[in-house]
């Protein structure tokens, strides 16, 4: 292991209890202190051991490369629902139609790893939606989604440094198109709902944007931009962010089911998006 990672600590509030538990449990002084954030340099500290104190003591916790810039990356690719947003989108449009409970469970247990066919899952929910107004796709945009606290400073950190922005979800074109034009992302790809005179038919439109799909999306956007996936930053939070998720240099469990919290590179679960604002060197 080399000894040129530093391992950062964040919390909304970093108290002395915090510094004396990270300090003991790595047997090293902070090297920086601060409210939000303390670095500990040249640390001796596996992923398993910093996602074990993140949950024992309440914070986050992640290793980085101690000369980490934002030079080395291009892209970042992010899951929508729960990840740039706040909501599940489907889950609300359902709640429009009487069935979010229905819904909303076969969504967590398909974010949990725990359905293998995603296809079939994601065509069973939307059929849930058959003969609902479409004007309930506004509302659920207009009343509910929220975006992600830090996820604007991330962004606007990312486009003066010159990264490229793709949002890639098993969510619907109706809202990824609009978080394009309010966010400015470069890319997006998602799913199409049928809609017939003004009523959801219960179908999608095309090929469904699946896990594998959105692996091949990231690896087709990184050959658009002229970088590798080694360039890239993914964010998620479900068991079908999984396979972008192993093909980029970077990954970040938000708020993310245990199955991606194991395997992802770095997890935040008590800051905001922008922590990772932190995380290289200044």
């Amino acid at each position: 292991m080399s000894s040129s990672i530093k391992l950062i600590a964040q919390a909304p509030q970093i108290t002395p209890e915090m510094l004396q538990a990270v300090s003991q449990r790595v047997q090293l002084p902070p090297r920086r202190l601060g409210t939000t954030k303390s670095e500990w340099h040249e640390v001796e500290v596996t992923h398993a051991q910093a996602r074990q104190w993140s949950r024992e003591l309440g914070i986050d916790i992640n290793l980085m490369p101690m000369q980490a810039q934002w030079a080395d990356y291009r892209l970042m690719a992010f899951d929508m629902d729960s990840t740039m947003i706040t909501i599940e989108c489907l889950d609300e449009i359902a709640d429009y139609a009487g069935r979010k409970a229905e819904v909303a469970a076969i969504t967590e247990a398909a974010m949990r790893g725990e359905i293998t066919d995603y296809n079939e899952s994601l065509q069973r929910r939307v059929a849930m939606l058959a003969g609902l107004d479409a004007s309930a796709l506004q509302a659920v945009y207009d009343e509910r989604l929220k975006l992600t606290p830090g996820v604007e400073a991330l962004l606007a950190h990312a486009h003066a440094q010159g990264i490229q922005v793709l949002l890639v979800s098993g969510g619907f074109t109706f809202y990824t198109d609009r978080l394009r034009d309010r966010l400015g992302l470069a890319f997006t790809r998602s799913n199409q709902l049928e809609i017939v005179q003004g009523k959801m038919t219960g179908r999608l439109i095309g090929e469904i944007v699946n896990a594998e799909v959105k692996r091949r999306t990231v690896l087709e956007v990184c050959e658009q931009l002229g970088c590798t996936a080694a360039q890239t930053m993914v964010f998620g939070d479900g068991a079908n962010d999984l396979l972008m998720m192993r093909v980029a240099g970077m990954s970040v469990a938000h708020r993310a089911k245990p199955v991606v919290q194991d395997q992802a590179t770095h997890a935040i679960n008590y800051t905001g998006l922008d922590s990772v604002l932190g995380w290289f060197a200044s």
